[in-house]
């Protein structure tokens, strides 16, 4: 029988970006301008950093983070940042490539590969790393929350044929392989350095349960791979990425359906479509996932949890400052629970013993924040951190 791991994932989770203080955003602002000097937007960047550190230890998260996603595809070999791509590099149905153009913007920044991928043999998280390890104690490092980029993020936005040169992969396999090959890489340099806690967020699965966009792939003749298909290429390639440390790291991912300016989301469905495959499939440990309006569909696709696997439900959103019920919250947990129970043949204790309560995503995936304030996110935080108290005392 696989054992459960736990500790983390946490109790009470919170999975990534936080707003950034307003006094932050002026010292971007001013080094945008060239008044003040690199050596001091990265001395304002610690400030900010410590501050938002302070907050999640100050209300009992264990998990601490700083950062959504970082720059891992920006650093590799082969691999080229765009700003201000041409709209043509994308298939128009994708959600958040809609989302832009529904709102009248454009991605200001993307990444495409030009040339054979290899990772260059330095991460630009371990700094990060290093920087957290000085603001919690020793003993709680691997506690440490490090999220990244989904490894095959860049691929879906693009049309076919436009995610890498015909001269330098010949398919999606080879492409898959090599990312897969420089994520293990980057995991080897993040290992190395005492990560233990690996977050992946990933939006890409949530859009294979987008109505919308899966009717926009089937009139787009171009496509090579149906959508099953290309969820299983995505899942091989995290398998592939993963397959050297998931036995001494933790790995959650975290499913996301957007997080846009003015706390627009960018896909809707529930997780029936991808479930099983999900669930039963992709070898990570952990599934944050986002329950917080009827946008996520029921629990039901709970059904499909191995019982060897844990759930952390994201009931709380951070796109709003109104504060949830928290008797109503803890009703959905056990509800969820009883789903779960079902599915891997258990009681409901055995089913919560094998989750946790979060926000259903980060507080601020772009720079301006959701439509909340600083106090707003402290609040939701302290929620989040009271129901588990209620559901399970006594534990992180």
């Amino acid at each position: 029988m696989v054992e459960t791991k736990r500790y983390p994932p946490f109790r009470a989770e919170h999975l990534g970006s936080l707003l950034r203080p307003k006094e932050f955003l002026a010292k971007r602002a001013a080094f945008e301008k060239k008044d003040i000097s690199q050596a001091d937007l990265t001395a304002a960047e610690d400030e900010s950093i410590t501050t938002v550190v302070k907050v999640q230890t100050d209300i009992g998260l264990r998990a601490v983070t700083d950062v959504f996603w970082g720059t891992f595809f920006e650093e590799l070999e082969g691999m080229t940042e765009i700003r201000n791509p041409s709209m043509d590099l994308f298939r128009p149905y994708v959600p958040d490539i809609a989302g832009f153009i529904e709102k009248g913007h454009k991605p200001g920044q993307s990444c495409v590969c030009t040339g054979k991928i290899a990772h260059k043999g330095q991460s630009t998280l371990v700094g990060q790393f290093e920087f957290l390890k000085t603001l919690i104690p020793e003993e709680r490092w691997g506690e440490i929350k490090v999220t990244m980029i989904a490894p095959p993020w860049y691929h879906l936005r693009y049309k076919e044929g436009k995610a890498y040169p015909a001269d330098v992969y010949k398919n999606d396999e080879e492409y898959f392989w090599d990312i897969s090959m420089a994520v293990r890489k980057e995991l080897d340099i993040l290992y190395a350095a005492g990560v233990r806690n690996v977050q992946f967020d990933d939006p890409n699965f949530a859009y294979f349960c987008s109505e919308k966009m899966l009717a926009g792939w089937a009139e787009d003749k171009s496509n090579k791979k149906t959508p099953d298909e290309l969820l299983d290429a995505y899942i091989k390639c995290y398998n592939d990425s993963i397959s050297t440390h998931v036995s001494k790291m933790h790995f959650g991912l975290h499913i996301c359906r957007g997080n846009f300016m003015g706390s627009r989301h960018f896909s809707e469905g529930g997780y029936d479509r991808i479930a099983t495959k999900l669930f039963q499939t992709l070898n990570v440990q952990t599934y944050y996932l986002e329950y917080d309006t009827a946008r996520a569909g029921s629990f039901e696709p709970l059904l499909h949890l191995p019982a060897h696997k844990n759930v952390i439900l994201g009931v709380i959103t951070s796109k709003f400052p109104e504060l949830e019920d928290k008797s109503k919250m803890k009703e959905r947990l056990y509800a969820a629970a009883d789903v779960i129970a079902k599915g891997a043949g258990q009681t409901r204790e055995e089913a919560l013993q094998r989750m946790g309560v979060s926000p259903q995503c980060g507080f601020a995936s772009h720079e301006e924040g959701n439509l909340l304030g600083w106090e707003d996110m402290k609040n939701k935080l302290a929620l989040v951190r009271s129901i588990a108290d209620d559901v399970w005392p006594g534990q992180p």
